[in-house]
C-alpha cells in the first residue's frame, strides 16, 4: 500500500482494506499509520540484523560475517520489492520523528557492522588503521545505494546476485596499491 501511494498517500482505511480487515481491527494493533510503518520497519531491520548476527561465538570470522551481512540485507529486501521501496524512498520522506525512530532501529545493525570491522582489524583480516565509523558509513552506503538502484530500475534482476560483486569491491576497492 505505502509502496504504491507513498507514506503520505497511504490511508489506514486503504491499508485495512488491502489487509482484508476492518478499519477498527487495525486500530486494535496499531495507534496510527506511523505505528504501522514503524512496526514493519522494526521487523524488517530486525530480520536483517538477526540474519547477519548468526555469529554466535565471541570470535566470528570477520570476512564471512561481512559477506553474510550483505547477503542478509539483499536477501531480505530482494524478496519484497514493495517493502524495499518503502524503506528506500518513502521512509526518507516521512517526518523527522519517524526518521529518528528508524535511526534508533538501525543501531543494532550499525553495532553489528562495527563489531565485524573491529574484529577484522584485531585479527588482521582488514588493514589497520582505519576509522570504523567511516568504514561503516561507506559499507552501509554501498549496500543502501545498491538496493536503491535495484528499486529504481524496477527490481528486474536478482538483488542477491550482487552480493559477491559488492563484497569483492568493498574488500578490494578500486585502488591498485603495490
Amino acid at each position: 500500500m505505502m509502496a504504491v501511494s507513498g507514506y503520505h498517500g497511504a490511508q489506514v482505511a486503504r491499508i485495512a482494506r488491502e489487509a482484508g480487515v476492518a478499519d477498527g481491527t487495525v486500530y486494535l494493533y496499531f495507534k496510527n499509520k506511523e505505528d504501522i510503518l514503524i512496526s514493519v520497519l522494526r521487523e524488517t531491520i530486525g530480520q536483517i540484523v538477526t540474519l547477519s548476527t548468526w555469529l554466535e561465538g565471541e570470535h566470528p570470522e570477520p570476512l564471512t560475517a561481512l559477506r553474510k551481512l550483505i547477503e542478509a540485507h539483499f536477501r531480505t529486501l530482494g524478496q519484497n520489492p514493495e517493502l524495499a521501496l518503502v524503506l528506500q524512498v518513502h521512509v526518507r520522506q516521512a517526518d523527522r520523528a519517524i526518521r529518528e525512530q528508524v535511526a534508533n532501529m538501525m543501531k543494532p545493525y550499525h553495532r553489528t557492522l562495527d563489531r565485524i570491522l573491529e574484529l577484522g582489524q584485531e585479527t588482521g583480516a582488514f588493514r589497520r588503521p582505519f576509522d570504523v565509523r567511516v568504514a561503516r558509513r561507506m559499507i552501509f552506503g554501498t549496500i543502501d545505494e545498491t538496493v536503491s538502484a535495484w528499486i529504481f530500475t524496477g527490481a528486474k534482476y536478482d538483488l542477491t546476485a550482487l552480493v559477491d560483486p559488492v563484497y569483492d569491491m568493498l574488500l578490494g576497492g578500486v585502488g591498485n596499491r603495490s
